[in-house]
């Protein structure tokens, strides 16, 4: 059992590495070209560049609402039971319980099916309606409900959104719910569940709260899929159906506070978060928190407010707690900080919390707790790296003090027949693939470094080798 726990967490270690490693490479890339556009100022002014980003309406209200009808995989065929099921579907607002259980248990059936776009869009853009008339940070009470459950990141997995609702019920003001971001990408049905999500926001006032993740951002989605998702499901609308996705992104708020003592956000905090400067920035300006702040104003204290501003938001949905004092940059990530237990107590009195949520880190059992108690974290994606790799879960704030009561699945109930050898089996075999890839990726760069450590071309090096 020693070894296979070994096992396990080397192979864990491999799956994260290699995951915040593409997070790296992203923000490296992004980063040189936010430095070229820096010294380019009439490509910076440009719409989307610009230091005020895209005025309110862009992207939103000006966009062109003709669609192209769709055709219907002609591959895949529905028995005439299903097809009469499809054919009489409709979902118009405003949106009932009936139309989303029925949109649920038809995405869940088929999974070919999808919205004609103009309804998409029409989602779309009463959800940008919705969300922007909250605020930045969403105030929730549970006076009435009682309780609260917190979903951490879904990742585009639409059975773990079926097991969460299976399992604690459909959102309404008694049952809420807030989804701390990473919607989509990485998994391929996070079309269906970011629809089903802004469709409970819409039709259940107070009974969900969207906070919004790092891959919320469509320079996120161009890497980690979801760009390609929505191109393989609408082939003829796919550029106006992701520009309304962008504007969803830009108005999701960046966290929720409940019962003004737990404060849920999706990455961390930072040894300069301010709530206060949060609550008043304008959300809707940083259509990606990839692309910095470039300012027109060449006022040096204009510049510092901005980047300071932008360091806000950035340091809340990309940032990872650590087990060392202080505040470091996030060097495997590439982005945000790594933050101590002596920041985050600091933080929870500043701001008189009992402790923070927030997502981010696939964890082996979907929770983990650190900080002295003080730093939940919960992630909901089951199997993210591979099949058996890790449970999911949800956490149920409960009762006039919150406590946190943790509850973990596995989606997929067919994989759960399997031994934990078996499973053990699976997740190194996904593991060792990962490495060969990143192998062959790199194959010239790492014989150039074996050359300079065997120039006789002997094949072989004895003592220790240090890369």
């Amino acid at each position: 059992m020693a070894r296979l726990e070994v096992r396990r967490r080397y192979t864990w270690t491999i799956f994260q590495t290699l995951e915040y490693a593409g997070e790296q490479d992203q923000v490296k890339l992004y980063n040189f070209f936010n430095a070229l556009l820096t010294h380019i100022p009439q490509t910076a002014n440009r719409e989307g560049y610009s230091s005020k980003g895209p005025s309110r309406s862009s992207s939103f209200d000006n966009l062109d609402l003709e669609f192209e009808d769709e055709s219907p995989d002609e591959e895949y065929s529905y028995d005439q039971e299903d097809k009469k099921t499809l054919r009489n579907f409709v979902i118009e607002y405003p949106y009932t319980e009936e139309n989303i259980t029925q949109l649920i248990e038809i995405f869940r059936k088929h999974r070919h099916f999808r919205l004609q776009p103009k309804v998409l869009a029409d989602i779309l853009r009463r959800s940008v309606l919705t969300l922007r008339k909250l605020p930045n940070i969403n105030v929730v009470s549970t006076a009435l409900s009682k309780q609260i459950t917190v979903c951490g990141d879904l990742h585009g997995k639409f059975d773990d959104l079926l097991v969460i609702l299976h399992k604690n019920g459909l959102p309404s003001a008694a049952n809420p719910y807030v989804f701390n971001g990473d919607f989509v990408d990485r998994g391929k049905r996070g079309l269906e569940v970011i629809l089903v999500l802004l469709l409970c926001l819409i039709a259940f006032p107070g009974g969900v709260y969207l906070n919004r993740g790092n891959h919320e951002d469509h320079i996120m989605n161009q890497r980690y899929g979801f760009i390609r998702e929505v191109q393989s499901k609408y082939k003829k609308n796919h550029e106006k159906i992701l520009k309304l996705f962008e504007s969803v992104y830009r108005w999701l708020p960046l966290g929720t506070i409940v019962n003004n003592r737990v404060l849920i956000v999706h990455g961390g905090i930072s040894d300069t978060t301010d709530l206060e400067m949060i609550r008043s920035l304008e959300r809707e300006k940083y259509v990606s928190l990839l692309r910095p702040p470039l300012c027109e104003n060449t006022t040096p204290g204009a510049e510092a407010i901005n980047k300071v501003e932008w360091k806000q938001v950035f340091d809340i949905l990309w940032s990872d707690p650590q087990e060392n004092k202080g505040c470091i940059p996030n060097s495997l990530r590439g982005a945000g900080t790594y933050f101590g237990p002596d920041v985050t107590k600091k933080f929870i009195e500043e701001n008189r919390l009992s402790y923070l949520v927030r997502s981010h880190e696939c964890k082996p059992e979907g929770y983990e707790m650190c900080h002295d108690n003080l730093i939940i974290t919960i992630f909901s994606a089951s199997n993210y790296y591979e099949i058996g790799s890790n449970n999911g879960a949800y956490v149920k704030l409960m009762g006039p003090n919150l406590e946190p009561h943790f509850v973990q699945y596995m989606a997929n109930a067919g994989r759960r027949k399997l031994n934990f050898y078996q499973r053990m089996g699976l997740v190194e075999s996904g593991a060792t693939k990962e490495l060969q890839a990143q192998i062959l990726n790199n194959r010239l760069d790492i014989e150039e470094e074996f050359a300079k450590l065997d120039p006789e071309n002997t094949g072989k090096k004895t003592g220790n080798v240090l890369f």
